[in-house]
């Protein structure tokens, strides 16, 4: 291992391997900003404290008090909420963005040559701005952060590694475009890289790096680790291009944790010589939590906020999660819970309301719709059916006020990208809707369950899927395109991209109907059982082994050969482990995390048995590299 002063350490033969992007400039900065660390840490364990006392109590998540102080800053919760504070205007490149798409910039073991085609794919796709995931979507086995972040270095220069790879892909889009609309759609690929407008998700708060970790041997921030390597590798020449400097923040809670945010990225500015604001930032809004602090969070990142970002998976993760402590609130199918469902209705109106609520200088932020799954890739039929409801989709959140949505693969930018180019404007910015109001029918209206099917069908689904993406995850694939094993080799139902927060809602939704013995609303005839029948663990039991069975016996297309007597087995342990705990963990990802690398059952059901039993007896997450040394 190699130390970075007293600061922190890195893992043995990583520097070395990774000289150009763990740079002395990046190294120092990440020194300049170590200490926040502990800041972070603090931040974390009152986000478990909060989520203990609810339980514990029986609370609700509430508005803040209106004459309180964000925390972190001088600013009054009232002023926030009406927009006395000075935000951000919305740069040049970011003023229309119709289609984001979004996937990471590398892949699991494969050359550089081959990994940093997917780069290649997002600029060249024809979206008005690209997300390249560092969180959820990006594979953690072995080194891919660093990968990801090499990628992305190479590929903003221009390196002729990475021209020949979107040489390339330039042609087999053209040949894909040809073939689906009767067209190309690159006319001049080297032109085509610069209309892309590019952004970065770095990790979440709640994450550890697993190449860097403090000097005392406890985990260091992701987020740091990100932000630091992403903006130090490539503020020059996204500058020298006229580009702007735009970051995604996942998973924020809390207004004090997006000022901690902005105290990082201020700190970081600082170091570089950069003024003040000069990252951009969007928000995704992730957490329920979150729902109730808007314009406060707005307010905490200031000169740097430019839009909030809707998305359905991890925020449905994070109602089950605060929800848990509640016997009565029980979700019904995973489908069923769409963007016009109960609460979820509700979230994205309050989101729209935030960022067309103006702050001291008359200026709005972005709502940038949610993710669009679908690949169409399939039989015709099949991705017909498909398209149309994608469209329908995209048309819904372009009336609701969107200024534009996300795609999770690159060939679904010229299928959903239309909806908002026949309407022509750039955003919807300052489009008027009534102003937030704070009153207990609008925190009621954020947990609002609306009867819908709850089905062996249902359940079916959510444990195919839940221990795929375990195993996928494992393997590498933290974005992966999935559909329950019913399903494999019927090309009329299309896979569906999915990432990290797939897994996490699909896991809090079987926790949720176990432990609270949630009642069938339709019989089944495969199983007998009859409507109102219960959701019990003998149930649970025999359809985790059923779904299993088919994942062994798959096509290597579905479940990849090589898995099946290695990872597989350790995200079937998992997803046991979590589900039948009696006390809810709060991410899937710490478990899938703390088993990167394990491929012996036995080995991950004990390090899966440590994690709940510690965070049971002590409340505290395991988050570092176990297999750092």
């Amino acid at each position: 291992m190699t130390s970075a002063g007293d600061k922190f350490e890195i893992r043995a033969g990583v520097q070395s391997q990774y000289s150009d992007v763990l740079t002395p400039p990046a190294l120092d900065a990440l020194a300049a900003l170590a200490d926040l660390d502990q800041d972070r840490k603090a931040l974390m364990q009152a986000r478990l404290d909060r989520r203990r006392r609810r339980a514990e109590h029986g609370e609700r998540i509430r508005f803040l008090d209106p004459e309180s102080v964000i925390g972190r800053t001088g600013v009054n919760v009232a002023d926030a909420r009406a927009g006395r504070f000075e935000g951000s205007a919305i740069p040049h490149d970011l003023q229309r963005q119709w289609i984001q798409g979004t996937g990471p910039a590398a892949k699991p073991h494969t050359s550089l040559e081959r990994s940093i085609r997917n780069v290649a794919y997002a600029l060249l796709s024809g979206a008005d701005g690209w997300m390249f995931d560092g969180e959820d979507a990006l594979g953690q086995v072995e080194t891919m952060s660093l990968d990801n972040q090499r990628n992305l270095r190479l590929a903003y220069a221009q390196n002729p590694v990475f021209l020949q790879a979107a040489e390339g892909v330039a042609a087999e889009i053209n040949a894909w475009a040809q073939g689906f609309f009767g067209r190309p759609v690159i006319d001049d690929w080297r032109k085509q890289l610069s209309f892309t407008t590019k952004i970065f998700r770095a990790r979440g708060l709640h994450l550890d790096d697993r190449h860097i970790r403090n000097a005392d041997g406890s985990g260091f921030s992701a987020s740091i680790v990100d932000a630091v390597l992403y903006v130090v590798s490539n503020h020059q020449a996204l500058s020298s291009q006229g580009s702007s400097l735009v970051l995604y923040l996942p998973k924020i809670q809390t207004a004090e944790e997006a000022a901690l945010w902005n105290d990082i990225l201020s700190a970081l500015e600082a170091h570089l010589g950069l003024s003040l604001g000069s990252i951009k930032t969007y928000v995704l809004v992730e957490q329920l939590e979150a729902s109730f602090q808007l314009m406060e969070i707005r307010a905490a990142l200031g000169l740097r906020f430019v839009g909030f970002n809707t998305g359905r998976w991890d925020y449905i993760n994070s109602v089950a999660d605060a929800m848990a402590w509640d016997p009565e609130f029980i979700h019904p199918n995973i489908d069923a819970v769409t963007m016009t469902y109960g609460y979820m209705r509700n979230y994205e109106d309050r989101v729209r309301r935030a960022t067309n609520t103006p702050d001291i200088k008359g200026q709005y932020a972005l709502w940038q719709g949610g993710m669009e799954p679908n690949i169409p890739v399939g039989s015709a039929s099949g991705v017909s059916e498909s398209m149309k409801r994608a469209v329908l989709g995209a048309e819904r959140e372009q009336r609701e006020g969107a200024s534009g949505k996300w795609v999770a693969h690159w060939k679904m930018v010229h299928i959903i990208r239309p909806v908002w180019e026949k309407v022509g404007d750039a955003n919807q910015a300052g489009r008027a809707f009534p102003a937030l109001a704070y009153d207990a029918a609008d925190a009621a209206g954020l947990t609002l369950l609306e009867p819908a099917p709850r089905t062996i069908r249902g359940a079916r689904d959510l444990l195919s899927v839940a221990v795929q993406y375990g195993n996928a995850f494992e393997q590498g694939f933290q974005a992966a395109a999935l559909k329950p094993a019913d399903f494999f080799g019927n090309d009329d139902v299309l896979y569906l991209m999915e990432d990290m927060a797939t897994g996490e809602i699909r896991l809090s939704i079987l926790w949720e109907w176990l432990h609270k013995t949630a009642k069938l609303t339709a019989p089944d005839a495969e199983t007998g059982l009859a409507e109102g029948s219960p959701f019990t663990a003998e149930l649970f039991t025999r359809l985790l082994a059923e779904e299993y069975a088919k994942l062994e016996s798959a096509r290597n297309v579905d479940v990849h050969d090589n898995s099946k007597h290695t990872t597989l087995p350790v995200a079937r342990t998992v997803v046991d482990a979590y589900v039948r705990f009696p006390k809810k963990a709060p991410w899937m990802v710490d478990l899938l995390n703390i088993n990167l690398g394990v491929e012996d059952a036995s080995a991950a059901a004990q390090r899966t048995t440590d994690f709940l039993d510690r965070f049971a007896q002590r409340g505290e997450r395991i988050t570092k590299n176990l297999d750092f040394a």
